[in-house]
């Protein structure tokens, strides 16, 4: 477990910077980046300018929290992630949604680029998450407890509300955007898969599968934060495409979905207090 005072040094670094209260914090994936220049913007706040905070180093993942409104919420969106094939500890990837949680936000909205398994999905497809299969990478909350942050055994019966996962189905019927269901599969990356890891998931239950955003949802329902997941389908997994995988598909294809998925994220936040 992070030490909680290196928690509240980072805290108070961003206090001294903005006084901004957000109430939903935003993670972006791959191909969500210029949603944070869509934002009423009240203040910005560089990682690098953060002790001890975790710096991004995949191409596409700028480097910073963003602070403002989208139209009457206030948010906190986390413009790059890290992962932990980047070679931070498990603590470290959650560390950022700690932080957002202790700056006030009451709710993470977790978005991601993934591989499709179910065979009814296609690239550019969006999928609300149902559930996801953490067992094949460490949990966020190993070690010594921080009572402070929630209880040492937190119940992960429901990780995704599905209060949020209605609105995100009420927001896409508005905006004629179709929405998969699925649940998602975190591995540890950074190698794709093989098409045998994917036969695996697919028995499993697994409808996508991605490097981030399980261990997050974790450590938000350990700090009793109401949680909801967006994937955005960018290829087929191994064995299903019929060709290599690549990054370069990934970011393609997410570029190609970014006008609907950030709409569909809009109108989320913009009723998620109702």
């Amino acid at each position: 477990m992070i030490s909680y005072p290196r928690l509240q040094a980072i805290v108070a670094a961003v206090r001294q910077k903005t006084s901004f209260v957000p109430h939903t914090a935003l993670v972006l994936g791959s191909g969500l980046g210029g949603f944070g220049e869509k934002i009423s913007l009240e203040a910005a706040v560089p990682y690098a300018e953060l002790p001890g905070f975790p710096i991004s180093t995949v191409p596409g993942h700028q480097g910073r929290f963003l602070f403002g409104y989208v139209e009457e919420e206030p948010v906190v969106v986390m413009q790059g992630r890290v992962h932990y094939y980047e070679g931070y500890s498990m603590e470290e990837v959650v560390l950022p949604l700690r932080v957002m949680a202790a700056l006030g936000a009451r709710r993470l909205v977790l978005t991601n680029a993934a591989g499709g398994i179910d065979p009814a999905f296609h690239p550019g497809d969006l999928m609300v998450l149902t559930d996801h299969i953490a067992s094949f990478v460490p949990s966020p909350l190993i070690g010594p407890n921080v009572d402070a942050l929630g209880p040492r055994f937190p119940d992960m019966t429901e990780v995704y509300s599905l209060r949020l996962r209605e609105k995100l189905h009420a927001a896409g019927t508005k905006l004629g955007i179709p929405l998969q269901e699925g649940i998602y599969l975190q591995t540890t990356g950074p190698q794709y898969e093989t098409p045998a890891e994917i036969r695996l998931y697919r028995s499993l239950g697994a409808s996508a599968v991605g490097m981030s955003t399980a261990c997050e949802a974790i450590a938000a329902r350990h700090l009793g934060l109401e949680v909801c997941g967006i994937s955005c389908i960018t290829n087929l997994a191994a064995g299903l495409g019929g060709k290599p995988l690549s990054h370069q598909e990934v970011q393609e294809t997410a570029d190609q979905a970014a006008q609907r998925f950030q709409s569909l994220v809009w109108e989320l936040l913009s009723t998620i207090e109702a």
